[in-house]
């Protein structure tokens, strides 16, 4: 593993104009927030283009640009990859995600639009199961990979640890999750779901309880500069019966974890790794994200 570090063009700028203390001390948190607001901005106006579910995808796999029959047949080694979005939000969250992984040979994903009105994660998790088990039955893969955003990769692992979805998810990759619960925004309480998302609540209690033979791979990627998690080490895996890898990514917020290119390269190794069980032989080395 190795930490994300992203590239900063406007730092020498920054550093001739603001003094050296200063600089040292803001300049990361200035970047990220200015990241986080340019984000925001796109996301606004890319949302309405998420709120209908998306259409079925085909039951095969789509070819690949210039790829004869014959070249199609390794893709019958990688699942189908399910995405999973966060809180009060929608699939267009994964616009870029999704053009990255399928100009690396990912033809097969679909996003799950939850209701915003959905009140519980547990029955957005059994939602998610239903999806994910038609997912199987039509394309005829026995396994898919999930990466969930945020509140969505605590859906996600709900369903892989307490409903069984284990059996169905190979690979989870969770971004900004608030595993062990975050703090933040205490007025938002009155919403059940942030509720179930506070340390100590019965939802994350219930997470904490053993899970032995858990045949699901968690790698999650939490960021030093996300505001939503307090504290930021909450969106990190620990559990001693899950096979997990927390990534530690440097110098952005919360938004731009599903959009930024070098969080979505380290995707993309987490879900080209090899495990065991898959059905190809190859070995893939350790994460790392540059």
């Amino acid at each position: 593993m190795k930490v994300t570090s992203v590239a900063d063009p406007i730092l020498p700028l920054c550093q001739r104009l603001l003094p050296s203390r200063i600089a040292g001390l803001s300049l990361g948190l200035l970047k990220a927030t200015a990241l986080e607001l340019a984000i925001l901005a796109g996301h606004v106006l890319l949302y309405p283009s998420g709120i209908v579910q998306e259409r079925r995808g085909p039951a095969c796999p789509l070819p690949a640009p210039g790829g004869s029959a014959a070249q199609q047949l390794p893709v019958e080694a990688k699942p189908p990859v399910v995405l999973l979005h966060g809180f009060i939000d929608n699939r267009s969250v994964f616009v870029l995600l999704r053009r990255s992984l399928a100009q690396h040979g990912r033809q097969r994903m679909e996003s799950l639009n939850y209701s915003p009105l959905t009140c519980d994660i547990r029955t957005a998790a059994e939602l998610l199961g239903r999806h994910i088990e038609e997912i199987c039955e039509r394309t005829g893969s026995k396994r898919v990979d999930v990466v969930g955003h945020s509140l969505g990769g605590l859906i996600a692992r709900y369903y892989v640890q307490r409903l069984g979805g284990d059996l169905r998810v190979r690979t989870l990759v969770t971004l900004g999750t608030p595993h062990a619960g975050t703090r933040v925004a205490p007025l938002a309480n009155a919403h059940p779901i942030v509720r179930q998302m506070r340390p100590g609540s019965e939802l994350i209690e219930e997470l904490s309880r053993p899970a032995p033979g858990c045949r699901t791979y968690f790698v999650s990627f939490w960021s030093d500069l996300d505001h939503l998690m307090d504290p930021l080490e909450s969106a990190c895996v620990e559990h001693p019966d899950l096979k997990a890898e927390n990534v530690r990514v440097s110098g952005i917020g919360h938004l731009a974890l599903p959009v930024h290119p070098a969080v979505a390269s380290g995707i993309r190794q987490a879900l080209d790794t090899a495990r065991p069980g898959d059905p190809s032989t190859g070995h893939s080395g350790g994460l790392t994200v540059a």
